[in-house]
């Protein structure tokens, strides 16, 4: 007999109520979104009204400082509640692009990594991601599926029983 919907295994049934608990909460979370630099502007549209609609509910936002995908929910935060935005930076300031570096310059609580200056990015940008992980209730990504430093900030939040939205777009 065939099924249109297949089960969880029975050890992840306690993972899955646990998981739609959380989305159920009214609760304000701390909700990271991460994501590719490279996107279609319409996606970034996107992002940013979701990133509005968070924080109009109330949720604290986290989210690094690259253009792209992180640009966009620091620029809805920003439009909605300021104070209610974290950015952390893979290395200091002085390090990120200009463009960047414009956005940046109006967040209120903005941690830069100065002793990363000398790393490479891709490493940097993987520290970055724990911090954020270790910070955040719940992550929305937006990548390829070559994206590897931003799979694994997936799969590092999924261990720590964070809730995860990986959204492709290939």
């Amino acid at each position: 007999m065939t099924r249109s919907l297949d089960l969880p295994a029975l050890d992840r049934v306690d993972t899955l109520a646990q998981e739609l608990a959380l989305l159920q909460n009214t609760g304000q979370r701390r909700i990271a979104i991460l994501g590719t630099r490279h996107v279609p502007v319409v996606s970034i549209h996107l992002v940013e009204l979701l990133a509005r609609s968070l924080v109009q509910e109330g949720h604290s936002m986290l989210t690094s400082g690259a253009q792209g995908i992180n640009a966009a929910a620091i620029r809805g935060a920003l439009a909605v509640d300021p104070a209610k935005l974290t950015v952390i930076l893979p290395q200091s300031l002085e390090q990120q692009a200009p463009e960047s570096q414009e956005l940046l310059e109006q967040v209120l609580h903005l941690v830069s990594k100065p002793e990363n200056d000398d790393l490479p990015l891709t490493e940097a940008s993987t520290l970055c991601n724990q911090e954020i992980v270790s910070r955040c209730d719940q992550l929305i990504c937006f990548a390829f599926h070559d994206s590897e430093t931003l799979i694994q900030a997936c799969q590092d939040a999924e261990d720590l029983g964070k809730v995860v939205t990986l959204l492709f777009f290939d």
